[in-house]
């Protein structure tokens, strides 16, 4: 089970959010504004971090670039506002999920399971043999992807992206030429069911096409569909 931390200035939420979190046997700490989460984690270490946007002190965002000079620890965004502005300024700085209020406390519970689980299999064991590093490579190297390390390249120079960027940019990239649904995507990707709301995935289409640059022309969107990947190496 997961040591998780609670960010939000409403005491009402977080013991919402404690109550089903601690139902399915993890334990929680509570913080009620984004400098009482910084020391906190400074002090000790969360598998995964809860913390609303809107807060006294320190607002989420801010808190979030702190917590990332000292640790990668997945973090979800809460916000009763789902402006698309927000997700991407919170995807930038690095968060892995954001939900906006009021939201279901059995999915939260869900996308949290997600993330850990997700977060677990990125991590290689000591004991584990290396493997051969394997390259692909489109347009004539100008874009260099080395699926073994999860580094990216455009024209020689290493690209920096999300965790969610890398995760979606290997999915699409070992996928490609094939026609990959939004269902698809978020169920590969983001490891929990679909639940009907698309907005998260485009918003990290959109960013992974900024970060691509040139090479962006390689996602499709298909229309009714979803997108797919284009390239031959």
């Amino acid at each position: 089970m997961y040591h998780i931390l609670v960010v939000d200035d409403e005491a009402r939420i977080r013991s919402i959010i404690k109550k089903y979190a601690e139902f399915e046997g993890h334990t929680v700490t509570e913080a009620g504004d984004g400098m009482e989460a910084v020391r906190l984690c400074r002090k000790e270490s969360f598998d995964i971090i809860i913390m609303d946007i809107m807060m006294p002190e320190l607002d989420g965002f801010s808190a979030c670039r702190e917590i990332r000079k000292i640790s990668d620890t997945p973090i979800i965004m809460l916000s009763a506002r789902g402006e698309e502005y927000d997700k991407i300024n919170g995807f930038e700085i690095g968060i892995d999920d954001y939900v906006v209020k009021p939201f279901s406390s059995k999915e939260l519970m869900l996308r949290i399971e997600a993330i850990m689980k997700r977060s677990n299999r990125r991590g290689v064991s000591c004991e584990e043999p290396k493997k051969q590093n394997v390259i692909v490579e489109l347009d004539g190297g100008g874009l260099k992807a080395d699926l073994t390390a999860r580094i990216v390249y455009i024209n020689g120079e290493r690209v920096d992206m999300s965790p969610k960027e890398y995760d979606l940019f290997f999915y699409m990239l070992d996928n490609r030429n094939i026609a990959l649904s939004r269902e698809k995507l978020i169920s590969e990707v983001w490891g929990y069911d679909f639940y009907g709301d698309a907005r998260t995935l485009d918003t990290h289409i959109k960013l992974l096409r900024k970060s691509l640059g040139d090479y962006s022309r390689y996602i499709v969107t298909l229309r009714g569909v979803g997108y797919r990947f284009e390239g031959e190496s």
